[in-house]
């Protein structure tokens, strides 16, 4: 072995095998992906007769892949929020509504990352509109 070789390759560093992987080779990945698709029908099958006799992770498996899992969905909520308020009082509605009860922190939350959202994009139009104004001055 030379020296080049006998140490751990890093970045930049001569390759110890300039012509590469000769073609055709199949690495470790790439075998265990033939072997899972030439038997994927009978693993298939095997987890669906499981499931069948009664295997409640074979049927938890089955029933992720074949339905969508459920998501959490908040219920609707009504409480005063006026939208002509500058948008941090809004956001201060909406945590006097939290502290209320009339509202559940985890809408709360989602509610002032919306008025958020709002503010950013309001500060980049009002740049967009200054940016404007200045280009027309220097014209």
């Amino acid at each position: 072995m030379t020296e080049q070789t006998s140490q751990k390759w890093v970045r930049g560093m001569k390759s110890p095998n300039p012509r590469g992987r000769p073609k055709g080779i199949i690495d470790k990945r790439q075998r265990i992906n033939q072997s899972l698709v030439s038997a994927g029908d009978e693993i298939a099958q095997i987890v669906v007769n499981r499931a069948l006799e009664g295997d409640m992770q074979a049927a938890a498996l089955i029933l992720a892949r074949i339905s969508a899992p459920l998501k959490a969905r908040a219920d609707m909520v009504r409480f005063e929020l006026d939208g002509q308020r500058p948008l941090g009082e809004q956001a201060q509605q909406i945590m006097d509504a939290v502290s209320k009860g009339d509202i559940d922190p985890e809408t709360g939350k989602g509610l002032i990352a919306c008025v958020q959202t709002i503010s950013g994009i309001h500060a980049v139009a009002e740049l967009e509109q200054r940016l404007i104004r200045l280009e027309e001055a220097q014209k």
